[in-house]
């Protein structure tokens, strides 16, 4: 079975620091792109952050310098350090991956289960 899992949300105060993980496993041959998205209730899902294979980010304006999209290729992992937070980022993060899966040629957008981060005091 083919799969992503979040870890790490949780409860923040305002300025505190979370980091998030996300875990790829099952039959994939290859990873492209790995990136994280949000959605706060009420609102649209959004982008934050993203990260090529070769190590290329993206970042959405309203978390640039606070936020750090890294991943570790070995481990299929893909992890975001978030800093400095702030109320607005409370949300429930998902993570995806454009993987190709063993015996395909496709690129297939994967999806985790998503991680409730909550910042308040």
């Amino acid at each position: 079975q083919v799969q992503l899992v979040e870890s790490g949300g949780g409860l923040v105060q305002p300025g505190g620091s979370l980091r998030l993980s996300c875990a790829a496993s099952g039959s994939i041959s290859s990873i492209n792109a790995m990136g994280w998205y949000r959605q706060a209730p009420g609102r649209e899902r959004e982008l934050v952050a993203t990260i090529t294979s070769g190590g290329s980010t993206n970042y959405a304006d309203s978390v640039k310098g606070r936020f750090t999209i890294s991943r570790d290729g070995a481990k299929n992992t893909v992890y975001l350090q978030m800093n400095s937070l702030k109320p607005e980022d409370t949300a429930v993060y998902y993570c995806n991956a454009d993987s190709v899966l063993v015996g395909d040629t496709r690129y297939l957008r994967l999806w985790g289960q998503g991680t409730l981060v909550t910042v308040s005091s």
